[in-house]
């Protein structure tokens, strides 16, 4: 890693955190020697970027210090999102890695509203990417569960029964042959994954569900962890 690449990992760094760094820390992060972030410390400080600290303490950037906003759309950053997610699936460690660091570096660049876009895991990407579905606006997807808002839809299942259902959206997957809406369905008072091929037709209610949402996802994710227990996975 080149030296200014490196000088602005470490501000990065130290804007993230939370408590003092040490430079063993950040060496191990960027994979260079404790000798070569004192160095780089003492490089900062001379540029007058406020960091403190001291060796075996650890190091502090002074509040006050910005670097360049980005601005970005909601949309622009749920793209961010989805495109970081797709890199997870490439079986690539070091782009999984860098994906790691670019979602920190966003996080950390953002206002808090799109912040918590980035760190909500409510969108998700797995296989090739799906066709667009006919009965219904991903986009409007997106929006519910940001918002927080149920929608009114109607649903052919596998065995091309249909139901109307209310549902409340907490999560959007993307998988090769479709996207999948997972949700709070309040026919069947649970978790259910609706396949957005199957929707045949979907509005907005103007009803919401605001505050739920990630209590609802935590069961989601929980269920996980109890069908790997199930299969022996």
């Amino acid at each position: 890693m080149r030296k200014a690449s490196r000088l602005f990992e470490i501000i990065q760094i130290l804007r993230l955190a939370r408590q003092p760094v040490t430079a063993a820390e950040i060496a191990e992060r960027l994979e260079v020697t404790a000798r070569s972030i004192y160095r780089d410390i003492a490089a900062l400080q001379a540029m007058r970027v406020p960091v403190e600290g001291e060796r075996g303490i650890g190091y502090i950037l002074r509040p006050g210090f910005d670097l360049p906003p980005l601005m970005f759309t909601i949309e622009e950053t749920e793209a961010v999102v989805l495109a970081l997610a797709l890199l997870e699936r490439t079986g690539d460690a070091e782009l999984k890695a860098a994906a790691r660091r670019v979602g920190e570096k966003v996080a950390g660049a953002v206002p808090p509203p799109l912040r918590q876009t980035l760190s909500a895991r409510a969108l998700h990407a797995w296989g090739t990417a799906p066709r667009q579905p006919e009965g219904i606006d991903l986009a409007t997807v997106r929006r519910a569960i940001r918002d927080e808002e149920k929608l009114l839809i109607d649903y052919r299942d596998e065995y091309a029964r249909a139901t109307e259902r209310t549902i409340r959206p907490i999560a959007l997957i993307y998988y090769s042959e479709t996207a999948n809406i997972v949700a709070w369905c309040e026919l069947r008072q649970a978790i259910r994954n609706f396949r957005a091929d199957r929707v045949e037709a979907c509005e907005a209610t103007g009803g919401h569900f605001r505050g739920e949402g990630d209590g609802l996802r935590q069961i989601w994710i929980s269920g996980w962890a109890e069908n790997r227990a199930a299969t022996g996975s």
